[in-house]
């Protein structure tokens, strides 16, 4: 679990790519602070575990599902990442509840400055798109942050100097793709709400229910 504050930005130092998995190696410096091997961080939004440690660096595998789901693929030697460990108890809940697990990706449509702010316009399917509400949160590439409008294409969040500095979010262009991952909380409500629907037959008290169960005959 992740709450969506970047602790730093990472540099990709190397991809190893298999027949459809690939394993990468990410320069850091304060993410590998009271790391161990099997401790998750956040890559990009996208919790990996870390496989081996070295005193500037850490890898981690990437299975082919998560190539198709995310940037990952398209990330190469030199890229800079996004990069946050994993919650512990005594963590400052800062941002959102962030899973680490990637909804889909969006791409990115412009970038405008507002005085001090910068607005980002992402484009994205309807499937993430219906979980994305205005003054609710999202993550981009792990980026924690508040929907200042959504609409039936697009969404827009703007960014103050801080974030800017801190993440890898204004060094990408127009037509880059990013990672998105939604609300927990509506994904939930979502499957449940489906479930109580499709069930519902099933909760109604009729005569044949009665009848097989042998309350009437």
């Amino acid at each position: 679990m992740f709450t969506g504050i970047i602790e730093e930005v990472g540099k990709i130092e190397q991809v190893r790519k298999g027949e459809k998995s690939s394993v990468l190696t990410i320069s850091a410096k304060k993410v590998l602070e009271g790391t161990k091997v099997g401790d998750s961080i956040a890559v990009n939004g996208i919790c990996l575990t870390v496989t081996s440690l070295s005193e500037n660096s850490f890898c981690a595998d990437v299975m082919a599902e998560t190539l198709r789901r995310t940037n990952l693929g398209k990330q190469t030697a030199e890229s800079r990442v996004n990069l946050e460990r994993a919650l512990t108890p005594a963590s400052r809940m800062g941002g959102h509840i962030v899973s680490g697990h990637i909804d889909g990706t969006g791409t990115i449509a412009e970038y405008q400055k507002e005085d001090n702010a910068t607005w980002i316009t992402v484009k994205a399917e309807s499937n993430i798109l219906k979980y994305i509400v205005e003054k609710g949160s999202v993550a981009i590439d792990g980026v924690s942050l508040t929907v200042a409008y959504v609409d039936s294409s697009v969404f827009k969040v703007s960014v103050i100097p801080h974030t800017a500095s801190e993440t890898t979010l204004l060094y990408k262009g127009a037509g880059n793709t990013v990672n998105l991952e939604c609300d927990i909380i509506a994904k939930y409500v979502e499957k449940l709400m489906g479930f109580k629907t499709e069930n519902k037959k099933d909760e109604d008290i009729t005569e044949e229910m009665l009848l097989s169960y042998g309350f009437i005959q």
